[in-house]
């Protein structure tokens, strides 16, 4: 589903409202499941300029207002990504250039080809989104 956000998010706010525009809509376009997720992964720009990548989990509950949100561990951008990024390339279009690939957002990610494969962008989303599931696994908690 759409995350109602620019392609490439340049904030935390923004990366975050994607992420949950994206639980939203799911929940909208089908309706009556436990629970309903969005992903959203973006690019924080520090006060010196260097590029963070990080991405938000968010699960929506289907029959209650409980929602979940975790964070992912966020990394920095080489300069030769962040240069293209800077100029308005969406950051999987500027890894493949980088780095010579076709499609690589789906094939490891960034933080797949920056660590030679030890951290897929599925491993990487992983731990966030068990985290994001903690409200739902300890209801008595929350």
């Amino acid at each position: 589903v759409p995350s109602g956000v620019s392609d490439q998010p340049m904030s935390d706010q923004e990366t975050k409202q994607g992420a949950i525009n994206r639980a939203k809509a799911a929940k909208e376009a089908q309706p009556g499941c436990d629970f309903y997720v969005g992903m959203e992964g973006g690019i924080e720009v520090d006060s010196d300029g260097g590029m963070w990548c990080s991405a938000w989990m968010i699960v929506v509950a289907g029959t209650s207002a409980k929602v979940g949100a975790a964070k992912t561990a966020t990394f920095g951008l080489p300069e030769q990504i962040a240069a293209l990024v800077r100029s308005g390339v969406e950051l999987g279009l500027a890894d493949d250039q980088v780095f010579g690939r076709v499609n690589s957002k789906h094939q490891g990610g960034t933080v797949g080809q920056l660590t030679h494969g030890l951290v897929t962008r599925t491993e990487y989303y992983r731990h966030a989104m068990v985290q994001a599931l903690i409200p739902f696994t300890n209801p008595d908690l929350f």
